[in-house]
């Protein structure tokens, strides 16, 4: 098994012994405090293992902010504006049935792990760094538990890094990508 792999692995059950509502919340409330000037935002729908963003879609909509979510199309995912009609995507993900895509400020995106350089480690379907490569002006975020840090991971010249971090714990930034 490659290295990425065993550590997807670790990670997953890791991530779902740190799942909590409580986390959550807080990872909201650091998201919505640290990125409160941004005016779009976006952001994955969650699984229901992954850092919960309901309430944060919830919120950034309460304060009149651009709620967009992902749609996958041709294997491509797409930053599409969040509406009312949903269906089952990828992976069973739920997500618009159509919409046009926008680029937004922020994205806000799952992982399992993600170490102090800013690297993340995701899924393994490359959609995000596809994703970061086509849209380099882009805040990137990671959502996590504070217990998904890991000193350094494995990572290959197309993984995209990270700008930041939100975690129940606060916010971290990471240096500058053209660093």
């Amino acid at each position: 098994m490659c290295e990425k792999a065993a550590l997807r692995e670790k990670f997953k059950k890791l991530r779902a012994g740190l799942k909590s509502a409580e986390k959550d919340g807080r990872i909201a409330e650091n998201a919505l405090a640290a990125f409160a000037e941004k005016s779009s935002f976006f952001v994955y729908l969650s699984l229901p293992a992954e850092a919960g963003t309901a309430a944060l879609i919830e919120e950034l909509s309460a304060r009149g902010k651009t709620v967009c979510v992902p749609r996958i199309v041709g294997g491509e995912m797409l930053c599409v504006p969040l509406s009312d009609k949903l269906k089952s995507g990828a992976f069973g993900i739920s997500e618009p049935e159509e919409g046009e895509e926008k680029t937004c400020e922020v994205a806000l995106c799952p992982l399992l792990a993600f170490d102090e350089a800013g690297y993340r480690l995701g899924y393994g379907g490359g959609y995000y760094d596809r994703y970061f490569a086509l849209h380099p002006e882009v805040l990137r975020v990671g959502l996590a538990y504070e217990g998904q840090a890991i000193g350094s991971l494995p990572h290959e010249r197309h993984d995209a890094r990270l700008d930041a971090v939100v975690t129940e714990s606060g916010v971290r930034f990471f240096p500058p990508r053209n660093a």
